[in-house]
């Protein structure tokens, strides 16, 4: 699905719309619902259903960590994104990888998607308290620190009103299902939007 979505756009090809992409892990990708149920699928019909012309992709990869992230930023900017949600950083967590690390895989994703003229979104996120109040803590400064120091924009938390509520979670309690996926998007809207150009 990602992969024909970027190879849509053939080299050189002049277009009117805007690209957003979303680059993320699972919860994006939207692993266990259907595609047009993933929440960048939800902002896509947002946006068209408000009058702004963008194409959304989801470069949402299950399993990815920021430093896989890092690694896809040259496949993501083929796209020409206008606007990029970074949405990575949960798989750092669960796995208990180094925040300093993640840290630098997202300046490091940030500073290049910025060198090539895209505005940035970064999306927070927080670990469950069984992985220590030391670790969740400087694991969750990372992303107001990120953001801070690059100047863009935050959320703070990409599963805000969604985590934990076994209402909008899958058996697994980790990933969204449809009705989380269209939580997230109608939560990350009011982040997105200002990063947008004005509808018609």
């Amino acid at each position: 699905m990602v992969c024909a979505a970027l190879l849509g756009l053939a080299a050189g090809e002049a277009r009117a719309e805007g690209v957003v992409v979303v680059l993320g892990d699972s919860l994006t990708a939207g692993l266990g619902v259907a595609a047009d149920e993933a929440f960048p699928a939800r902002l896509q019909a947002r946006l068209r259903a408000d009058g702004y012309d963008y194409r959304v992709v989801n470069a949402g990869v299950s399993g990815d960590t920021t430093a896989g992230g890092l690694r896809r930023v040259d496949w993501v900017l083929r796209a020409k994104p206008d606007v990029v949600v970074v949405a990575l950083g949960a798989n750092d967590g669960l796995r208990g990888l180094s925040p300093q690390a993640m840290r630098a895989n997202l300046e490091a994703i940030v500073g290049r998607l910025q060198a090539a003229g895209a505005r940035v979104l970064l999306a927070g996120m927080r670990l469950p308290p069984n992985y220590g109040a030391d670790y969740t803590k400087e694991f969750e400064a990372v992303f107001p620190e990120v953001a801070r120091r690059a100047k863009v924009s935050l959320m703070p938390f990409l599963l805000d009103g969604i985590a934990a509520d076994q209402r909008l979670n899958q058996p697994d309690g980790i990933h969204p299902t449809a009705a989380g996926q269209q939580l997230i998007a109608d939560r990350l809207w009011p982040y997105l939007r200002p990063l947008l150009r004005p509808a018609k």
